[in-house]
């Protein structure tokens, strides 16, 4: 059984010095401009007011929602349901990587019009296709510069 752990020793503070410890008094405030004391944030009395209210809100408008109006009832939805996120289902076709860009282009255009593959998915999956091309291409190029430079000298 282990020991309880006691509580931190509290911050000493100078005397008669609020807010920040470091500040010593007859120093400039790093703060001269703050709200005087006993005057609240707005922010806070604000927010405080929306949240005493709150209650009340809902019920108006779930109770307009149970009613039939339409947009109370999409308010009260789009603060309860979660939004849904379109998800691409996994796929699974023929797809050779070595073969040239074209011809896996082809053969996901083969896939899409045998149905194994979603029209949006396959033009996700030729992007990727695109994209991994545009790589291969820099990298090809940089390696004939450093071969050219690499004759040169």
């Amino acid at each position: 059984m282990s020991k309880p752990v006691p509580p931190a020793p509290p911050v000493e503070k100078a005397p008669g010095v609020p807010g920040n410890p470091a500040w010593k008094p007859g120093c400039a405030s790093p703060n001269p401009r703050r709200r005087p004391p006993g005057v609240p944030d707005k922010r806070l009395l604000a927010t405080q007011a929306m949240l005493d209210e709150m209650r009340n809100i809902v019920a108006v408008l779930v109770g307009k929602a149970l009613e039939g109006d339409t947009n109370a009832a999409s308010i009260v939805l789009s603060k309860v349901m979660p939004s849904l996120k379109a998800q691409s289902e996994k796929v699974s076709f023929h797809f050779d990587s070595s073969a040239p860009v074209s011809e896996q282009v082809a053969q996901v255009l083969d896939a899409i019009a045998a149905g194994a593959v979603a029209p949006d998915v396959g033009r996700l999956i030729i992007e990727s296709v695109k994209a991994l091309a545009d790589v291969r291409a820099v990298e090809e190029l940089e390696q004939r510069i450093i071969t050219l430079e690499a004759r040169q000298l």
